[in-house]
């Protein structure tokens, strides 16, 4: 589905028809009720709901006690990727910013055309806010989003973390799950989200 309104999207950019578009609609801020039930059933798993700008819609709580401390949770509605490249605590946050910066870019860019007036808006602030890290993505070539992988992300309590990600369509929107990607991460997500040790099982890549 995501290579789909990827190329898409290339498809309307060269020929400037009038394709269908997410770009015409506004983003969908509304969290279906099969969403919030799926969400309930992730738990104790950190996982949470976006919009196409990156807008937080839905999280689980444990979500909430991994991204609360980082910030990722600040504003209203918080944004990941105003923040990744506008909040000063981004680069400590995320070890690999370079590599997330290039993945939350490519993510934006798939699930949007040129032609989207509120994703031109995010741009346009961006552009001045956060300056070339920013505006030198937005202009390069596109590229597809990974759908999975790993990050490495350093927690105030927790310290660094391993984290494994899968990204789900989920019509105008994307839910993303984190599991921990070895035993220390495992064991550290289980005392933040205060579960029982073994609540949550390391994902290694490439054993899924």
């Amino acid at each position: 589905m995501a290579e789909r309104v990827h190329l898409r999207n290339l498809a309307k950019e060269a020929s400037g028809a009038d394709v269908l578009c997410p770009g015409g609609m506004p983003p969908d801020r509304q969290v279906r009720p099969t969403m919030r039930a799926r969400l309930d059933r992730l738990e104790p798993a950190p996982a949470a709901l976006f919009d196409r700008p990156g807008e937080t819609l839905a999280h689980t709580a444990a979500y909430e006690r991994l991204a609360g401390p980082l910030g990722l949770l600040d504003g209203s509605p918080p944004n990941r990727v105003r923040y990744l490249f506008t909040d000063p605590r981004a680069r400590a946050v995320f070890p690999d910013w370079d590599r997330v910066a290039d993945q939350q870019v490519a993510l934006l860019k798939s699930e949007s055309s040129s032609s989207d007036l509120h994703l031109a808006h995010l741009v346009d602030e961006l552009t001045i806010t956060a300056g070339a890290p920013f505006a030198e993505r937005m202009a390069a070539v596109p590229a597809a989003p990974r759908r999975t992988g790993a990050e490495r992300v350093v927690h105030p309590e927790a310290g660094e973390l391993r984290l494994t990600f899968e990204i789900l369509d989920a019509e105008g929107q994307h839910l993303v799950v984190h599991l921990p990607a070895d035993d220390a991460s495992a064991a550290a997500l289980d005392r933040i989200t205060a579960r029982r040790p073994g609540a949550l099982r390391p994902v290694r890549e490439g054993t899924r």
